[in-house]
């Protein structure tokens, strides 16, 4: 199962609209014991990495049994991360610094869904 973005699919991500905001849907899987490598992987995150790249956690929770779902959709863990721009988050991934600490999390799951969003205008 996936768990980390390869290049290809993040090339295709920064042709989108490079210079827009994006908030990154996260669906995680915890592996078994796997939360508390998350947990270390997300304090990295808040402390360090979304400061330096302009990025907040806009929602952080745990999932509950999917309403309406294929059967195997039941997520551990939902985020809602907003970046300024998906180059922003681009050059976090690319971080050697950052690069160093995502151990922690391909370590603490067994799949994950990372689906960038863009805001609709209303109006």
């Amino acid at each position: 199962m996936a768990v980390d973005p390869i290049g290809r699919d993040v090339k295709a991500f920064l042709a989108a609209d490079p210079d827009g905001p994006v908030v990154m849907l996260n669906l995680l899987r915890f592996a078994e014991g796997g939360r508390e490598s998350y947990e270390r992987y997300g304090a990295a995150l808040r402390q360090t990495f979304l400061p330096r790249y302009g990025g907040e956690v806009l929602y952080a929770g745990d999932g509950g049994p999917a309403l309406v779902a294929e059967e195997g959709q039941a997520w551990d863990a939902v985020l809602l991360v907003r970046y300024p721009s998906r180059s922003a988050f681009s050059r976090m991934v690319a971080d050697p610094e950052y690069q160093e600490v995502t151990r922690w999390r391909t370590l603490a799951l067994t799949e994950a869904v990372l689906h960038p969003t863009l805001p609709w205008t209303v109006g």
